[in-house]
């Protein structure tokens, strides 16, 4: 008897800004799957949050021309997921034939940057629904993408972080910590990714319009002062027999002619990397220890890529952590454990095994 496929839902798109980035991020890991070990269900989520059952083209969920990729109600016929461990899972909704149902999923890789993805939600109703996924928990994921408490939990485990001030809804700038943060400073949405809404100030004169900016997608700001450094990352996978995180080569990420690396940097044009980074091999190997521990002090499963400041004296100082990492063309994740070691496809497959290991509930 031939043996059953495990059967993989791919959800991407979403709700967030990185709807764009996310449906890229799927392409490529639809690419990845080995189509004689998987059997694929594409579901894309469309901006305004409607799930579909897409084609899944990974030639069609690429970046061309500048044209960035979108899930649309036009894209497939529209699919629910009953939060209902009892169910049989996915639920297609046809207009002509009524409700049918999907056979039943072994496992979910969200795709899934930002807000609605990347933030405990789609965990959370994956824990309801009882379907193993792939990637951190509901509480990693809220802490991962919230950068003030990744910030205070990798302080609390002594991991090294800049100096920044969190203003909340309708909070302003004190003072005294203009004076402590000093000039410039960094403003961004304390929940977001892939660059959007982050401006560098450089006068405080234009502090207002940055916030204003930063709120356009996330009432809670952060405001940090600047690290002169290099932009360093390194990427972490969940340990396949005892459970110790592994860290990635690391690379040095380069923009040349720009103040921070922002979407069209990252995206759309060739941002320049080493891989590994050209550190003294003490430095590397506290960088990595230092993205393990962070991988643990928020109770990480799966995959993340943490990021670094090294300042020219080789001080280290945690930037972020990302749950979900970009699988894009230039995205980092991919790329340092490419050079580790390990394919997309590799990667992609210890993943879902992992997932599938890990199940659903305390672990």
């Amino acid at each position: 008897m031939i043996p059953r496929k495990t059967r993989v839902a791919v959800v991407f798109g979403g709700r967030s800004t990185e709807h764009a980035i996310s449906c890229v991020s799927a392409g490529r890991i639809l690419a990845a799957l080995d189509p004689d070990k998987y059997e694929v269900v594409p579901v894309g989520i469309t901006r305004e949050g409607a799930w579909v059952l897409a084609a899944g083209d990974p030639a069609q969920l690429s970046i061309q021309d500048s044209r960035l990729p979108e899930i649309t109600a036009e894209s497939g016929s529209t699919v629910v997921l009953p939060a209902d461990p009892t169910s049989s899972g996915l639920m297609v909704l046809e207009p002509a034939d009524g409700v049918r149902s999907l056979a039943g999923v072994d496992v979910v890789f969200p795709v899934l940057h930002g807000a609605y993805g990347e933030d405990g939600t789609i965990q959370g109703m994956l824990e309801m629904a009882g379907i193993p996924y792939v990637g951190v928990n509901v509480f990693a994921s809220a802490a991962g993408m919230d950068k003030e408490f990744t910030k205070k939990l990798a302080a609390a485990e002594g991991i090294p972080v800049g100096k920044y001030t969190v203003l909340r809804a309708g909070q302003s700038l004190s003072e005294a910590d203009r004076e402590r943060l000093g000039l410039p400073v960094f403003v961004k949405p304390a929940r977001a990714g892939s660059s959007y809404g982050v401006s560098k100030v450089t006068t405080w004169a234009d502090l207002d319009d940055a916030i204003t900016e930063a709120r356009q997608i996330d009432p809670k700001v952060l405001v940090e002062a600047a690290i002169v450094g290099r932009e360093i990352e390194c990427g972490v996978l969940e340990g396949e027999t005892d459970g110790v995180p592994e860290a990635s080569l690391l690379a040095e990420v380069h923009v040349p002619e720009r103040d921070l690396l922002d979407f069209e940097a990252k995206y759309l044009e060739a941002a320049k990397y080493d891989i590994p980074a050209g550190l003294p091999d003490e430095i590397t190997e506290q960088v990595r220890e230092y993205a393990r521990r962070t991988f643990t002090a928020l109770d990480c499963a799966g995959l993340a890529r943490v990021d670094f400041f090294v300042t020219a004296d080789h001080r280290i100082y945690l930037n972020e952590i990302n749950t979900m990492p970009g699988f894009t063309p230039t995205s980092m994740f991919p790329l340092m454990w490419e050079a580790t070691g390990l394919s997309r496809a590799q990667v992609a497959d210890r993943l879902i095994q992992a997932a599938l290991r890990r199940g659903t509930g305390l672990h």
